[in-house]
């Protein structure tokens, strides 16, 4: 009897899966978000958007960027919450972990804010699966020689919830 193994998951594949695990735990009412700091193949830290520690979630007061009707990618300030990137570096920071030289693993591509941050923690490369309309993030990470890479959506890699359940 021969057993048939299931195709093993590339690298992208299988940091780009937990990053859409990660991003379950969003706590924000617009977009969920999951981020993954990998070096050497190994995982240095998580983060998804939310508020921070002991603040209450949106879920709570209601999402102020809806109410003032702020399009994705703008006044970012105007938010309670953190994006995954940053509560990622925030993460490694908090338990002592050095992220230089390391890959950011992303369910977006990360805003101007969050690019000024990798570039100083001095992350060397971004892999994400979905946009976000903030031109100048771009050409920052391009400036700074960070590579950006795009995964499609189309890839291999599927997310924990879409998984379809096998028997026996």
């Amino acid at each position: 009897m021969t057993v048939k193994k299931d195709k093993r998951p590339s690298w992208d594949e299988y940091f780009l899966d937990i990053v859409h695990l990660v991003s379950r735990r969003s706590t924000c009412l617009r977009r969920s978000v999951g981020a993954l700091i990998i070096k050497d193949k190994r995982i240095l830290a998580t983060g998804y958007n939310g508020t921070p520690s002991k603040v209450r979630h949106c879920s709570e007061t209601g999402c102020l960027r809806e109410r003032l009707k702020i399009p994705s990618g703008e006044r970012h300030e105007l938010c309670r919450g953190l994006h995954a990137e940053q509560n990622a570096l925030l993460q490694a920071s908090l338990h002592g972990v050095s992220v230089h030289g390391g890959t950011l693993y992303c369910t977006n591509q990360p805003c101007v804010i969050c690019a000024k941050m990798l570039i100083n923690a001095g992350i060397k490369e971004i892999v994400f699966q979905h946009g976000y309309p903030d031109p100048l993030a771009g050409e920052f990470f391009e400036e700074a020689g960070i590579v950006l890479r795009k995964l499609e959506e189309d890839s291999k890699c599927v997310a924990p919830t879409a998984r379809k359940k096998t028997t026996g």
